[in-house]
């Protein structure tokens, strides 16, 4: 693979990681290692080998940021406050190469967009959190968190 097949967020999390190297920045090393990991494990995912687009590259971020919140939960309710705080620590790194996340008033304007597109094919119950739902991902991902899309969707149509 060529340096120039590489997606720019790809190689700035390369970057970055070898200036936290430098700086002897422990957390901020180890983050990016593993983030960098999952998107080797990505990229050899399947039968061949293939090269993440920054799409690619943002979907496992998003993913890698879910992990870490929702670990931090559970060693929050387990009261392991040093792991929970090592999880905080881990997904402010991830975050920072996340895009800006979409406020509450800016997500909902876009669920009821949808759900007005929707409306119009007679579409109800499960069949139409579908519909709107693969109307508004589109729009928002890794914009905004799933389960919160998810629940914006639910009270619009219920």
């Amino acid at each position: 693979m060529s340096p120039d097949q590489i997606a720019p967020l790809k190689a700035q999390l390369q970057s970055d990681l070898t200036t936290s190297i430098k700086a002897r920045d422990e957390l901020t090393s180890s983050t990016l290692r593993m983030v960098l990991t999952a998107l080797t494990n990505e990229e050899v995912a399947g039968k061949e080998v293939r090269v993440l687009s920054d799409d690619d590259v943002l979907t496992v971020l998003t993913r890698e940021a879910k992990k870490r919140r929702e670990s931090a939960l559970a060693y929050t309710e387990a009261q392991r406050p040093e792991l929970a705080d090592r999880e905080s620590a881990e997904l402010a790194v991830i975050t920072n190469y996340l895009p800006q996340q979409l406020s509450e008033s800016e997500l909902t304007a876009i669920v009821s967009s949808a759900v007005e597109q929707v409306a119009g094919t007679g579409a109800t119950g499960g069949a139409a959190m579908g519909a709107v739902m693969k109307i508004v991902q589109p729009q928002v991902k890794g914009k905004a968190d799933g389960g919160v899309v998810a629940g914006l969707v639910k009270k619009a149509l219920g």
